[in-house]
């Protein structure tokens, strides 16, 4: 299935790419940092980094943020509230909280790539309130129920 996205440039990052696959067959879309001057990050800082861009997509649809692989395993560069959520009704900039988990400052540069946007279908949901729920064999199995191995 193929849906439609409307990107927007915002007025001052006509430099910044837009949205883009590295490979074929990726997933996702990597995002660039849109940032007036350079950001350094120290360890345990974390910043709210722009795109230059906004966009509208079809109901339906959300946008998920998410870190980039490389820039987690090489500098500990990841993004908080992940995947973040970018709705369908939203037309505002999007925005990327990047935290620094690494050991050392990391500079994020005009241009950049800093994570990626993966798009994913949501379903039309309805709740129904009851007073019992149905039997599962994990039960009220939660956090770590399983064990270790």
């Amino acid at each position: 299935m193929s849906y439609q996205i409307l990107l927007k440039k915002l007025p001052g990052n006509e430099d910044v790419p837009m949205p883009r696959k590295m490979s074929e067959l990726a997933s996702g879309y990597d995002l660039f940092a849109a940032v007036g001057e350079p950001v350094e990050l120290a360890p345990g800082e974390r910043a709210l980094i722009p795109t230059g861009i906004a966009m509208a997509m079809p109901p339906g649809l959300e946008a998920q943020i998410r870190p980039r692989s490389g820039l987690a395993a090489k500098h500990g560069i990841t993004c908080l509230n992940t995947p973040g959520t970018i709705d369908a009704d939203y037309r505002g900039e999007i925005k990327v909280i990047l935290i620094n988990l690494g050991q050392e400052a990391f500079r994020i540069e005009r241009g950049e790539r800093i994570a990626q946007m993966v798009f994913q279908t949501v379903p039309v949901t309805t709740f129904v309130e009851t007073d019992e729920l149905p039997a599962s064999v994990r039960g009220e199995g939660g956090f770590g129920h399983t064990g270790r191995s």
